[in-house]
Formats: C-alpha cells, sequence, structure tokens
C-alpha cells in the first residue's frame, strides 16, 4: 500500500472515488434498530388444554411490512408441512408419555352454571366433608382446607347459610360463637 505524498500539491480530497453504476439501493423499509410493530399468532389445534400449539411472532417496521410478513410466514408454514407436522409430533408425544393422572379429553366435563356460579355434576365441592355431631345444617356442608386452616362451609344460597365450623387443634370442627 503507498500513502499519498501530504507535499504534493494535489489533495486527495479533490478525487471523486469510483463508484458501481449499479449500485442497489437499500430496501425502504429495512432500517436498523428494533421493529416497533410485531405481531403473535397462537394456532391452536384443538379446544383442550393438552392440544398443540404453534405460537409464531413476526416483526417489521411498519405495519403493513409486519401484516405482510406475518402472512408469508403462515403460508410457508402450511406449505412447508410445519403445521402437520408439529400435530403428528405432539401426538406422539402424547402417546409416549407414561405419567399418571391428567385430563386426557381435554376440557372435561361441561360446567353447570346455576344462580351465577358454576355448580359441579357429582353434587359435592372439593373433598369429602366429615360428619360433625349435633350440626343441623341441612343444606350439607364442604370442607375448605388452606395450609394452616380448614373449615366445613354451608352449601346453602348466600341469603340462607349457616354458621361454618372451624377446624380445632383437636381435629374438632365447632363453630365460632
Amino acid at each position: 500500500m503507498t500513502y499519498p505524498d501530504p507535499f504534493d500539491d494535489r489533495s486527495p480530497w479533490d478525487e471523486k472515488p469510483e463508484t458501481p453504476a449499479n449500485e442497489e439501493k437499500p430496501l425502504p423499509n429495512s432500517t436498523s434498530g428494533n421493529p416497533p410493530f410485531e405481531i403473535g399468532v397462537t394456532l391452536k389445534a384443538a379446544s383442550g388444554f393438552d392440544a398443540e400449539w404453534l405460537t409464531p411472532r413476526v416483526s417489521g417496521h411498519t405495519a403493513e411490512e409486519t401484516a405482510r410478513r406475518g402472512a408469508e410466514l403462515l403460508a410457508a408454514m402450511k406449505n412447508e408441512g410445519l403445521i402437520d407436522y408439529a400435530s403428528k409430533a405432539a401426538a406422539y408425544a402424547r402417546e409416549q408419555y407414561k405419567g399418571g393422572g391428567g385430563n386426557p379429553g381435554g376440557g372435561g366435563a361441561p360446567k353447570n352454571f346455576s344462580g351465577g356460579r358454576v355448580q359441579r355434576r357429582d353434587g359435592g365441592g372439593g373433598q369429602a366433608a366429615p360428619q360433625v355431631a349435633g350440626d343441623g345444617c341441612p343444606h350439607g356442608r364442604s370442607l375448605v382446607s388452606k395450609a394452616n386452616w380448614s373449615a366445613l362451609f354451608c352449601n346453602g344460597e348466600d341469603g340462607d347459610k349457616c354458621e361454618p365450623l372451624w377446624k380445632q387443634k383437636d381435629g374438632s370442627f365447632k363453630a365460632n360463637k
């Protein structure tokens, strides 16, 4: 490499650099920095919680660019078979699962709503309530247990509820009267 002579009468700044005739111009939508627009799409295969989900995300510097990229991504996922492949992989994973319990049907039985509340179809709520001698509640009771307390609550309507029975240190249940 040779350096220009600093004592020459000609300045290197006076010379125009050579530019190629067919220089490609950058795309108008491609700017540096994080794109301000983002779309997340959730493709859910069924209504249950155990159904497979695909959640692709696209981003762009304009709303139009982001929408166009989203449409291109979804079309490519369909055309390349990614959606079918994900469904088959999820089905295979479910077949291999050896764990216990769970809800294999997804979603369970439909809920019954009455009086603005969900009613259980089996007639009970939570754990089976122990029988308490001298309890005069005609509505039945449900056991609610938390980390440091337990109580038997009346299953009656709001205006007709009986006093709750609180678990004592000896294991019995009594009303706080």
